[in-house]
């Protein structure tokens, strides 16, 4: 595969991450992300909801120091807060914690309160799509831990591609992976899980936002449930 130069253009990008989907498809985990740690160096970071720290761990052991990105909506569950201080307090990472602009109490003042449920997609805009948009400035690689057994809507994520909105590469080292995948490797290794993930969640997201999950439901069924909304904005 081709080395980064040190001012890829666009195009090159773009090229290179194409190119790392196709050759990449079948490495596992840990190679994928030694390879954006040798191609991209301190350009990549992970970012992380902190639902566990299974790609944080993961990339801590490929590029030791890694940054951690994380998205402080100003609505997360108490236990999300506490995952992310344990997870600073214990690996080998740099966390960085991201805010929108506006605390909830200015976005309320100027939106209306529970603008969650008026609509979402403006307050995942506003909180989540905008912040990470401007966290993601100084990087052109960034991992994230979505896998295609997830929901539909990600059944297609591939393993590197190139990220149009923000015109960066997008790693998702454990895509291939299963839920049996993470919890073996979480048990193996003893990575930091979020509580709520014991406690009927099988994604954890905003608070307001997220409730548990019945059986047979996909593991996204509990995020804005009966909303007719799938995805805050991040990932397409």
């Amino acid at each position: 595969m081709t080395a980064l130069q040190e001012e890829p253009t666009t195009d090159e990008l773009k090229a290179l991450a194409e190119q790392a989907g196709r050759d990449l498809e079948d490495a596992s985990a840990a190679e994928i992300l030694a390879w954006a740690a040798e191609t991209f160096g301190r350009r990549f970071c992970v970012t992380s909801s902190m639902e566990d720290a299974v790609v944080a761990h993961l990339a801590s052991r490929a590029l030791p120091g890694v940054d951690v990105v994380f998205l402080d909506t100003g609505y997360h569950f108490e236990e999300t807060i506490g995952t992310r201080d344990a997870v600073e307090a214990v690996m080998d990472v740099n966390v960085i914690t991201l805010t929108p602009r506006q605390t909830v109490a200015e976005q309320d003042a100027e939106y209306g309160p529970k603008l969650y449920d008026r609509d979402p997609d403006l307050c995942c805009g506003l909180r989540k799509v905008r912040p990470l948009e401007e966290g993601l400035r100084g990087y052109v690689a960034w991992a994230t831990g979505l896998r295609r057994d997830e929901s539909p809507t990600r059944a297609n994520t591939p393993v590197v591609g190139w990220d149009e909105k923000r015109r960066k590469v997008k790693v998702s080292p454990i895509a291939r992976w299963t839920q049996d995948d993470v919890d073996a490797y979480v048990a193996e290794h003893g990575v930091l899980t979020n509580p709520l993930l014991t406690d009927g969640y099988a994604s954890v997201g905003c608070a307001p936002c997220t409730r548990r999950v019945l059986e047979g439901e996909d593991a996204r069924a509990g995020r804005w449930a009966g909303r007719g909304k799938t995805e805050c904005g991040l990932h397409g």
